[in-house]
């Protein structure tokens, strides 16, 4: 995965899961992928070590990761807007449809 690609999924996992995260990975996600800081930069305002940095991002990532596969948050968001953007182009009711299924 691109790093561009690699943050912009994890900026939208992010936005769907942060209430799940701990404030502490909150807020070294926050620096590291929303305000560009660097590892040492989040090291040095978190007074901790830039290792634990890197542990604690790492988890992060792999905690958005798993959460997307068991919640499918984004995913069905993703769904429910093409299915959308179809019936606004096309009028197919059958979008409603899938629409309607996705929510019960």
């Amino acid at each position: 995965m691109k790093n561009l690609e690699k943050l912009q999924i994890f900026n939208e996992l992010f936005l769907y899961y942060e209430k799940l995260l701990t404030d502490k990975q909150i807020e070294c996600f926050s620096l590291y992928y929303l305000q560009d800081f660097s590892l040492t930069e989040i090291a040095d305002t978190l007074n901790v070590s830039r290792n634990a940095v890197h542990d604690t991002l790492t988890k992060v990532a792999k905690y958005l990761v798993e959460y997307e596969e068991k919640l499918k948050l984004y995913e069905n968001s993703v769904k429910r807007l093409k299915l959308i953007d179809d019936f606004l182009q096309t009028k197919d009711i059958k979008n409603i449809n899938e629409l309607r299924k996705m929510e019960e």
